[in-house]
């Protein structure tokens, strides 16, 4: 028996700014809408809102891109399509979410509306630099409500270019080990501590993607719970693949605290009041050679927020470049790091897990 995951990466479609983005994504969102179950008028939403969304790129954005997947939550699934462009930005946001503005002067819904017919939503923008946009379309009412009590994940992945599969995942899963569960049933809610891995198998293409695939499978049937434990269950697993770099960490923000242990060249920070912690790694490769392995540890309390990604991404960016960002959603800060971090010519895997206020 698996331990109950709350998240994990899904096969994430990328469509690049061009003159066939709207309809390409306007396809795509519908044949992943009916796949988990929408009906007709769900479907209908979804189409009008990413459509909308793939205009704003097309007429505005210097350059861009709409990613589309479904996204899960436990047993409950997701449409969700992040729009993300590297300028101009939106010199005053509370004008463009006006319901009914149509900053395209085509489909007549503009942002506002995008809001109101997503269950989730949620923007960022940096003017004169970048915009991200993000939204959800859940199958099931109650389905978005029955997040991880305090946590909110998200993170996304990019192949590198001409590969369509990407050896960069990720996942989150409860921190109890699988068929036990605390006296209140916090394990089914995720209320409690949380385990969150990134990996990055070694080089790119299917051989890659493949050792990504079996550290998930593996990271969900752990029954250690402390990031170094689990870490030489994944190795044991990944022999006879290429190997990966791996960061297991595991989160208690209800007690304020982090443990971090990665292998190979996996980063791991710890972002609170605007300032990123570093969280060190050790040089290997799981799978094929396990250094001696160290847990480091950190304070982590509400509000705080701990970012983990491959080195496809530069680890160069700063807290303080992306005003009001970590008071967004994971997904939302994610896509803002990717899109101006930018990186080296690889696969590209990010995971933000945040401690939400109460």
């Amino acid at each position: 028996m698996s331990a109950p995951v709350l998240t994990e990466a899904e096969h994430i479609t990328w469509l690049r700014v061009d003159v066939g983005l709207a309809m390409s994504a306007r396809r795509e969102a519908a044949r992943l809408a009916k796949r988990i179950g929408l009906g007709a008028d769900r479907v209908s939403a979804v189409e009008i809102a990413v459509t909308e969304a793939a205009t704003n790129l097309q007429k505005h954005a210097v350059d861009g891109a709409l990613a589309l997947r479904v996204t899960r939550s436990g047993a409950h699934a997701a449409v969700e399509f992040v729009a993300t462009d590297t300028g101009p930005g939106i010199p005053h946001l509370p004008s463009a979410l006006a319901d009914g503005t149509s900053s395209t002067g085509t489909l007549g819904v503009g942002l506002g509306a995008i809001a109101r017919l997503a269950d989730v939503f949620d923007i960022h923008t940096l003017p004169g630099r970048g915009t991200t946009v993000m939204a959800q379309f859940w199958a099931g009412a109650e389905a978005r409500r029955e997040e991880p009590a305090g946590i909110d994940a998200g993170g996304l992945t990019r192949p590198i270019g001409g590969e369509e599969l990407c050896g960069d995942t990720w996942a989150l899963r409860s921190a109890h080990a699988p068929g036990t569960a605390p006296a209140d049933g916090g394990a089914a809610s995720g209320a409690g501590p949380v385990l969150a891995m990134m990996c990055d198998g070694l080089g790119h293409g299917p051989q890659a993607a493949r050792a990504g695939e079996v550290a998930r499978e593996a990271f969900r049937g752990t029954r250690h719970t402390r990031p170094q434990q689990v870490l030489q269950d994944l190795h044991r697993a990944l022999k006879g693949t290429r190997g990966a770099a791996i960061a297991v960490a595991r989160l208690d923000f209800a007690a304020g605290s982090v443990e971090f242990s990665g292998v190979g060249n996996v980063s791991g920070f710890l972002v609170e009041d605007g300032r990123r912690n570093s969280l060190l790694s050790v040089p290997g490769i799981v799978g094929h050679h396990m250094p001696h392995l160290r847990t480091f540890t950190a304070a982590a309390g509400p509000g705080s927020a701990f970012v983990t990604h491959s080195d496809g991404l530069s680890d160069r960016w700063s807290p303080e470049s992306f005003p009001g960002l970590f008071v967004r959603r994971s997904t939302v800060v994610s896509a803002q790091i990717l899109r101006e971090a930018g990186g080296r010519r690889d696969d590209i895997g990010i995971l933000v897990v945040k401690a939400t206020r109460a």
